[in-house]
């Protein structure tokens, strides 16, 4: 049996290979920098741990935790603390508490919403009016901020929707796809019509905190992954320069034989690596870069409560900070109790994070350490049009068969899609062996 070939060696490759080992199939990653992870990096910096890339993964969305569990972790699982999550908005120059149950920008809360200063009242009527729309199919897709603004105007996508998308797609809500990144609420829409009545309706209170993380850090999950995988599992730090049927991956100048090739890299890597028009397609799917800047004070010169999870910058008052998470809050775990831990998400120059947090923050302290990642090119954005694309792909890849695809420029950017990629990708593959295997007696 010859070993599948993995291109990437992030959570969707390593994912992949680790399921495939599962059905006694061995395989090997090609990973072209000196680590394994993809943009999931642990680390410490002066005594508080700190990631570099995501903190957490979302729970209500299964996969990651089936995974982590599975790998005998699950007694290293945390949530983070749900009975002090309050999320701020900047706005005109002061923090604004967010709404309580706010989801995106669908209010399944009448009170808060009526109390709130980060709404004008011409927007508090829209959105009661909005409680009143009739059902309404849509056709097509079109832009996040397009169908917000049809439901509650403009001022809600300002402030709530927008900086809210940034934080998790790092992109530009005029130009993401309703269709394939608030796909519940275009259904909701053609349902009820008014999404605060679907809200209302449909959102059930959970028992469970909304992300979860291991306690040593996500990093913790990929070392797990490799270990397991064990034997079956071949890591070869290279670049894998072309893509032949047959198949046939050239890696650093030499080619490898096999007859399942699994693409979990970046989409606009994956293009350099197929034909024309698959190439094509891939390449269709634009990607932006993200920087986080970690800051850690020393606590008896940070005066800030750190009353919550965080705050979020919108585009209509943004320099170069989008959000900032307070990690004593939201993992008070992962910080000395004489530190102050905060990770700065960077639209522009990461030379700006704590001229922006002494603004917005009052911090004057110089902090004690201070950590750059830059992420370029790694945030998958799903803009008009994304479904049609994907399902174009598919058919594609339907035509070669040996060819899959697995990551976050498809179905889903957070580590439980990621993973729930990398799954479906090996069982696809162990059923065409079994489908091969038994034609073949």
């Amino acid at each position: 049996m010859r070993p599948v070939v993995i291109i990437g060696g992030g959570i969707s490759g390593l994912s992949t290979a680790y399921y495939l080992s599962r059905q006694g199939i061995p395989s090997r990653i090609i990973e072209r920098t000196p680590r394994l992870g993809g943009v999931i990096q642990t680390g410490q910096v002066a005594g508080c741990l700190i990631e570099a890339g995501p903190d957490s993964f979302v729970t209500f969305k299964p996969w990651a935790l089936q995974l982590i569990r599975e790998l005998g972790l699950g007694n290293q699982i945390i949530g983070s603390n749900d009975h002090l999550r309050a999320t701020y908005i900047w706005k005109r120059g002061r923090m604004v508490k967010m709404p309580e149950g706010i989801n995106l920008m669908v209010p399944a809360r009448t009170m808060p919403i009526i109390t709130t200063s980060l709404l004008s009242w011409p927007t508090k009527l829209r959105m009661a009016a909005e409680w009143f729309r009739a059902p309404r199919p849509m056709n097509g897709d079109r832009s996040v901020s397009e169908f917000v603004e049809d439901h509650y105007g403009r001022e809600v996508v300002d402030y709530l929707t927008e900086p809210l998308l940034a934080g998790v797609y790092g992109g530009n809500s005029d130009e993401m796809s309703v269709r394939a990144v608030l796909p519940r609420f275009v259904e909701w829409e053609a349902m009820y019509g008014s999404l605060s009545r679907a809200a209302k309706r449909e959102i059930k209170r959970s028992s469970g905190t909304l992300f979860s993380t291991l306690k040593g850090g996500l990093s913790t999950l990929i070392e797990e992954l490799v270990r397991q995988t064990g034997s079956a599992l071949e890591i070869i730090h290279g670049d894998a320069e072309e893509v032949a049927p047959g198949w046939r991956v050239r890696v650093s100048g030499d080619w490898l034989e096999t007859d399942h090739i699994v693409l979990a890299c970046a989409a606009w890597q994956a293009a350099k690596l197929t034909a024309a028009e698959l190439a094509g397609l891939l390449a269709s799917i634009p990607y932006t870069s993200s920087t986080i800047v970690a800051l850690v004070y020393n606590r008896a010169e940070v005066h800030h409560p750190l009353n919550g999870f965080g705050f979020l910058v919108p585009r209509v008052e943004r320099k170069s900070l989008t959000a900032c998470t307070w990690v004593n809050t939201k993992f008070s775990h992962r910080v000395p109790d004489d530190k102050v831990a905060l990770r700065c998400f960077m639209h522009g120059n990461p030379d700006h994070a704590e001229d922006e947090i002494r603004e917005k923050m009052g911090i004057t302290a110089n902090p004690v350490a201070r950590q750059v990642t830059q992420w370029p090119m790694s945030m998958a954005q799903y803009t008009v049009g994304h479904e049609s694309r994907v399902q174009q792909i598919e058919a594609m890849l339907a035509q070669a068969p040996g060819l899959y695809l697995a990551g976050n420029a498809y179905y889903g950017i957070g580590i439980p899609d990621c993973v729930r990629m990398g799954k479906a990708a090996a069982e696809k593959i162990a059923g065409n062996m079994l489908n091969t295997s038994f034609n073949a007696s």
